[in-house]
């Protein structure tokens, strides 16, 4: 069941909240003491990088909770900015100089608002075909039609992956709540806080478990901090995470296990797959909007590839 606006909190929500907030407070006076203690109020890199993540995490859970709090209206609101922001980062200067500026424009303007348009009114069909179809057959054709097919499909190639990655996997965040699922509408705003808990909190337990006990790098070539003690430390880590959330969910702790596995591997494949393009592009971060995390698709990386395999699964497995 859906709805455009969320009932009362119930208590499992006030928990969850919380839980949240304890951790965050917790991580907090964490940080500050290491910083009085081991850096001594010293420039430490480590130290002063973990406080500024957890800064940023305090702001990025505030903002979730208020767009959840404003409904569907305000998840979708808030993905699309984060989206636009991401596209701006993924889409290099020098593509820009070489696309035709009519093209984009479209993109930005009309393509990435009107994807989240149909997110949501909540039609399924329409939001999972819309930006396949836009890159697949409307920007091809678009070639065709230039005269210059090769040219046109060369300069536009970053911004029709763009499209892909920040706008069309991104956009199944907010569709989570468009789903039609047994139990109360603001079930699916745990299905959705579930999503982002297990995928995000598998990247900062893979950077805690890589700070305490990596030993040996898992891809150097690709992420020269990832190692394989981080990486297996933190996928656990967060799994059972997952699994201690199965009561708000419609998952039994044995599937919400699962699922969490499932997601935190792909969401570690996605944020290797964006640290190769990195890579290619001689850069470290996507950008600076985020202190302590980079650019917002240093953010949103991890959920290119888990974000619309968890809509389908729950599409397709539980959705009524």
């Amino acid at each position: 069941m859906t709805s455009h606006h969320f009932p009362m909190l119930q208590d499992e929500a006030w928990r969850l909240i919380a839980a949240i907030a304890a951790v965050l407070i917790v991580a907090s006076v964490i940080g500050q003491v290491l910083k009085y203690t081991l850096a001594r109020n010293d420039a430490h890199a480590a130290i002063d990088n973990l406080n500024r993540r957890i800064n940023a995490w305090w702001a990025i859970a505030i903002l979730v909770g208020l767009a959840l709090l404003a409904g569907r209206a305000g998840v979708t609101l808030l993905f699309a900015l984060a989206s636009l922001a991401a596209l701006r980062e993924f889409v290099p200067r020098e593509a820009t100089t070489v696309t035709p500026a009519w093209v984009l424009r479209g993109c930005f303007a009309l393509v990435l608002p009107l994807q989240y348009l149909l997110v949501w009114s909540g039609n399924p069909l329409l939001y999972s075909l819309f930006i396949p179809a836009c890159v697949l057959l409307v920007l091809p054709l678009l070639g065709l039609l230039s005269g210059r097919p090769d040219t046109f499909m060369s300069h536009t190639r970053s911004l029709r992956a763009g499209l892909l990655i920040c706008v069309f996997a991104v956009s199944h965040v907010p569709a989570l709540l468009t789903l039609h699922l047994p139990g109360p509408a603001y079930s699916n705003a745990y299905l959705l806080v579930f999503l982002l808990l297990v995928v995000q909190s598998s990247d900062v337990f893979q950077y805690l478990w890589g700070k305490l006990i990596g030993r040996h790098l898992i891809a150097p070539r690709l992420s020269p901090s990832k190692t394989v003690e981080g990486t297996v430390g933190g996928i656990l880590s967060a799994s059972a995470l997952g699994a201690g959330l199965a009561s708000l969910t419609p998952f039994t702790r044995r599937e919400a296990m699962l699922i969490s596995l499932l997601i935190t591997l792909l969401g570690f494949l996605g944020g290797l797959a964006m640290s190769a393009i990195k890579r290619r592009r001689g850069i470290k971060d996507w950008g600076t909007l985020i202190p302590g995390h980079g650019g917002m698709l240093d953010r949103l990386d991890s959920l290119c590839l888990s974000a619309p395999v968890y809509y389908y699964l729950l599409r397709w497995g539980w959705a009524t």
